[in-house]
């Protein structure tokens, strides 16, 4: 699970620029894995999404690991970076903000029916200002607006000790077991940085953990792996305890899940 050192790529051309006339544009890269989007801003909204490939975008407090089965909005003016975990078809669409189809400032992960991943592939091959691009993109932002959000945001810290303990573990999920372990890895006391937690997240430890820990398991589970494999990836002592972890917060069983999800997509 751990990532390599990153290389820097831009994404943004300035013929892609949305504007209200043309208010959905797009840009689309084959990376490699850790090839990475240095953190930027832009005055538009932005749609990601990896075709194939699994990708990580932080903005500000917040991180999250985005499969192809989902996709990330990232409102207008929010500073961003993205870094791809493994070979990854990225598609970058850009919204203008006059359209853009959320008014709260907050990014959101949400499902990628298979209407919407069509659109973005039909919009990857179709004359820039033509009339089908204008219908596409009038059924992307309805599509967009229509979808179902999912909780996979991992919060971020300031302080630079619970920081380092955060990527620790976003970068290798069962690097440790106890917040007692992470205390030694990062030089600071069990009992400070449990207040951390609590002072700068809002949570505790084992809830923390526990949002990183799904994030990653959407990843792993698009990918093929295993069950057994996913939970022991995630440092869980047993594919029960992480389905239990995972039925609590979705409502169904993961295989469950996925097996809906990939059957929504082509």
């Amino acid at each position: 699970m751990s990532i390599q050192p990153v290389t820097h790529t831009r994404l943004h051309l300035p013929d892609t620029t949305p504007s209200a006339r043309q208010p959905v544009r797009m840009v689309a890269r084959n990376l490699q894995a850790s090839e990475t989007l240095a953190a930027h801003r832009h005055a538009w909204g932005q749609v990601t999404y990896a075709l194939e490939g699994v990708i990580r975008v932080t903005v500000a407090d917040s991180s999250w690991i985005v499969p192809p089965l989902r996709a990330i909005w990232i409102p207008p003016d929010a500073v961003h970076e993205v870094i791809t975990l493994e070979r990854a078809k990225l598609r970058a669409v850009y919204v203008h903000a006059g359209a853009a189809p959320f008014s709260e400032p907050q990014c959101r992960v949400i499902e990628v029916s298979a209407l919407l991943r069509e659109v973005i592939v039909a919009l990857e091959q179709v004359e820039a200002c033509s009339r089908r691009e204008t219908l596409l993109s009038a059924l992307l932002l309805d599509e967009l607006g229509n979808a179902a959000t999912l909780p996979m945001r991992i919060a971020l810290p300031d302080d630079k000790r619970l920081r380092a303990l955060c990527k620790l573990l976003i970068d290798a999920p069962s690097a440790i077991a106890t917040l007692a372990e992470g205390a030694q890895r990062v030089g600071a006391s069990e009992r400070t940085l449990a207040r951390l937690f609590q002072s700068e997240l809002g949570m505790s430890f084992g809830e923390w953990r526990r949002q990183m820990r799904l994030a990653h398991a959407a990843a792993l589970i698009a990918r093929g792996m295993p069950m057994a494999q996913v939970a022991a990836e995630l440092g869980y002592a047993s594919q029960s305890a992480f389905s239990a972890m995972f039925r609590k917060t979705f409502g169904q069983s993961p295989s469950r899940f996925f097996v809906r999800q990939a059957g929504a997509t082509p």
